[in-house]
């Protein structure tokens, strides 16, 4: 009987452990929507936010960094010309950028402007929505400047 009991409290806690989940870019994002038209003013847009989370990147070659369930921004980005698109990060600790783009397809970066600190380039950019997480690569959160812009700020 005590087995019994026992197998029952473990399969209920079991059950009750939260569940990893990966990034789902259908949430509603933490710090809103943003949408910029090309050739947007003030360039760069930014958005201050807390970067990180507690979900392990891993979405195809993007297996770095902690960020959260839901996007931080959604960018809705209407384009005719095709510019190139600069999406980076300043912030207090390592962070990381995850990125879902329009096509469906994901990019990431860690450290592209050089110390701690990710940029993704997007050349020739399609207008459409852009789920963006800005994550930390320690599981500790960092508070983080979002930057989004056409001109390049290496």
């Amino acid at each position: 009987m005590r087995f019994t009991l026992a197998l029952v409290i473990l399969g209920l806690v079991a059950l009750s452990a939260p569940i990893a989940q990966a990034q789902d870019y259908t949430e509603e994002p933490t710090y809103g929507s943003v949408s910029l038209e090309e050739g947007f003013l003030p360039d760069p847009h930014s958005v201050s936010l807390t970067a990180g989370g507690s979900i392990e990147v891993s979405m195809g070659s993007c297996n770095y960094g902690y960020v959260a369930n839901a996007p931080d921004v959604d960018f809705y980005y209407t384009t005719s010309g095709g510019s190139d698109l600069y999406i980076y990060v300043d912030g207090s600790q390592d962070t990381t950028l995850l990125i879902n783009k329009p096509d469906g397809n994901w990019v990431c970066n860690d450290d592209g402007m050089g110390g701690s600190d990710p940029i993704v380039i997007i050349p020739g950019a399609a207008g459409g929505l852009y789920n963006i997480w800005v994550g930390t690569y320690g599981d500790d959160l960092a508070e983080a400047t979002l930057s989004i812009s056409e001109i390049d700020p290496r």
